[in-house]
C-alpha cells in the first residue's frame, strides 16, 4: 500500500459514521426531557413578569430536546455535523428578550441539551440542582423598593417652585424626567422615592393650581 492509499484511507475513515444505539438515543432524549420539564415547572414558579408567557416556557423544553438531538447527530457523523453548523449559521433569532432572567433560563435549556447530548447527564443534573438553589435563595431576598413616577398637572407654571419644594420635602429622592409647559398648563413627570405616598398626594393637592397628582409604579432601573 502506497502513501497515497494510506492518506486516502485515513481521510475516509475520519469521515466514517459511528453508529449510535437506539437505547442510547432514547436514554439521552428522555434525560433531557425530564430536566427540561423540571425547568418548565421552575420557570413557572419563580416567574415575576406581569404576564406569564406559556409559549416561551414551552419553547424552553423544545429547545433542550432539539439541542440534544443535534449533539447526538454531530457525534455520529462529522460530515453531517459540518453541514448542520453551516445550516444553523444562517438562522437569525429576532425575538427580543426583555427580562434577563428569561435569558438565564434560555441558556440553561440550551446547555442542558448540549450536556445531555454529549453523554454527561449527571453533570446536567448537578448543575441544575446548584442553579436551582442559587435562584431560590436569591428569589427569597426582599426586593429593594423601586422608584415611582409622580405625575402632576397644574393650571399655571408659576407655582412650579412651590410644587417642587413640596416634593423634595417629603421624598427621599426626586428627579424631573419630563416637563411640559403651556400658557395655561404645567405637566411634570418626576421620578421619586417616597414612603408616605398618601401624604405626598395630599400635600400636593393642597397646593394652589394643582389639578392632578398621581403615583405610577414602573419596572425601570432602580436609582441608588
Amino acid at each position: 500500500m502506497g502513501i497515497k492509499d494510506i492518506i486516502k484511507k485515513s481521510f475516509l475513515e475520519g469521515y466514517a459514521t459511528s453508529d449510535i444505539q437506539i437505547s442510547t438515543i432514547f436514554i439521552c432524549i428522555a434525560c433531557t426531557a425530564v430536566i427540561a420539564a423540571y425547568i418548565f415547572v421552575l420557570y413557572r414558579m419563580i416567574n415575576k413578569n406581569s404576564f406569564y408567557n406559556r409559549n416561551f416556557n414551552l419553547s424552553l423544553m423544545g429547545m433542550a430536546v432539539l439541542t440534544a438531538a443535534i449533539i447526538l447527530t454531530i457525534q455520529s457523523n462529522i460530515v453531517v455535523s459540518l453541514g448542520m453548523v453551516g445550516a444553523l449559521s444562517i438562522v437569525r433569532f429576532r425575538t427580543a428578550i426583555k427580562d434577563p432572567m428569561d435569558l438565564v433560563f434560555l441558556f440553561w435549556s440550551i446547555s442542558i441539551g448540549i450536556i445531555c447530548g454529549a453523554g454527561f447527564a449527571m453533570i446536567a443534573v448537578i448543575a441544575s440542582i446548584i442553579l436551582t438553589v442559587i435562584l431560590l435563595l436569591f428569589a427569597m431576598l426582599p426586593d429593594a423598593k423601586s422608584s415611582m413616577i409622580l405625575v402632576i398637572n397644574a393650571d399655571s407654571y408659576e407655582h412650579e417652585e412651590k410644587i417642587l419644594n413640596t416634593v423634595n420635602t417629603i421624598c427621599q429622592y426626586a428627579k424631573i424626567r419630563s416637563r411640559n409647559v403651556t400658557r395655561d398648563n404645567l405637566n411634570l413627570a418626576i421620578e421619586v422615592k417616597v414612603k408616605e405616598e398618601k401624604e405626598l398626594i395630599r400635600q400636593l393637592m393642597a397646593v394652589e393650581c394643582v389639578t392632578l397628582a398621581s403615583l405610577v409604579e414602573h419596572d425601570g432601573n432602580i436609582t441608588i
